[in-house]
């Protein structure tokens, strides 16, 4: 069966341009109304235009979708409730939140004012809760929601001068890693998206080479299935880069298991770091410590 968003409404932030406006357009697209939230400051968050979103609505409707403009800032709890209020006040419901609003402000953490940390975890990880906990009740009372935040490999894997981004990209993995369980009885799923696109944001960063084929309407495919009823999943991370997806995870090494009733050195643990460094033999992470117990019972220490 096609994936359709009919009588389904959705919130896209950070949807003026770049890849939100690539998931806006291709939601509404597929049927769903579309709130297309975009204050339309700078790449750093400083000064806003109306007219960012209001050129994405536009374009929606003359290809015959539903689309209205949300000019509220995702980095006040009073705006994302506004961002909230308007698909509520325009369609009645809200299934739908695509947390994708971002900004950067990229410096070396040694010459990095605390303001310029403080307002990118703003934005990035307050705006994905504020809008998260905006939706939340009226996705429980419904028994049903999709969210898709926006996490980054500037979190999981590093990137010099983004200290700042990269803390609050790994916040989001781990918001949605307890939010799963608290939205899995209503239905409600909880997904990441890591994408690596050529946008305004990021043309300085993206190499010459592959720069054309980084497109951002290619990420998109992948954060409207996780929108859809058809997403069966939650708390799971996709990266997707000119037409490549995967499922991103953490490992654990086996490991070394020491006897807890016997004291444990600082030397043996160094003596046992290759193995505790070893990853030829990758365990998914928190499953090394659910076996614990059987670990634990191999040496007798419990029944």
């Amino acid at each position: 069966m096609a994936i359709r968003f009919d009588n389904r409404v959705a919130i896209v932030t950070g949807a003026g341009a770049g890849l939100g406006e690539q998931h806006a357009k291709l939601l509404a697209s597929l049927g769903a109304k579309v709130v297309v939230n975009d204050p339309g400051g700078a790449v750093d968050g400083r000064g806003t235009a109306a007219a960012v979103a209001d050129k994405v609505v536009a374009e929606i409707k003359a290809a015959g979708g539903e689309a209205v403009a949300s000019y509220d800032s995702v980095a006040t709890w009073a705006g994302a409730q506004n961002i909230v209020k308007t698909a509520m006040d325009n369609w009645g419901r809200m299934d739908i939140l695509v947390a994708n609003a971002g900004i950067l402000r990229d410096k070396s953490f040694n010459n990095m004012d605390m303001e310029d940390f403080e307002v990118v975890m703003q934005v990035h990880l307050m705006g994905t809760v504020y809008c998260t906990k905006a939706a939340w009740q009226i996705m429980r009372s419904q028994r049903y929601g999709r969210v898709v935040v926006t996490t980054s490999g500037s979190g999981t894997v590093g990137n010099f001068g983004q200290a700042n981004y990269g803390a609050a990209k790994m916040a989001v993995n781990g918001f949605i890693n307890v939010m799963r369980h608290e939205g899995q009885n209503y239905n409600i799923k909880l997904n990441a998206i890591s994408p690596s696109a050529r946008t305004r944001m990021t043309e300085s960063l993206i190499p010459a080479e592959v720069a054309e084929w980084m497109k951002p309407e290619l990420v998109s495919p992948a954060v409207a299935y996780m929108c859809s009823e058809q997403c069966d999943f939650s708390g799971e991370i996709i990266g997707a880069n000119a037409g490549h997806y995967r499922r991103v995870k953490y490992f654990e090494a086996e490991g070394v298991q020491f006897d807890p009733a016997e004291p444990v050195t600082v030397d043996m643990f160094a003596e046992a770091l290759p193995k505790v460094m070893d990853i030829s033999h990758p365990i998914e992470h928190g499953m090394s410590s659910r076996r614990l117990a059987d670990r634990l019972k191999a040496m007798g220490r419990i029944k």
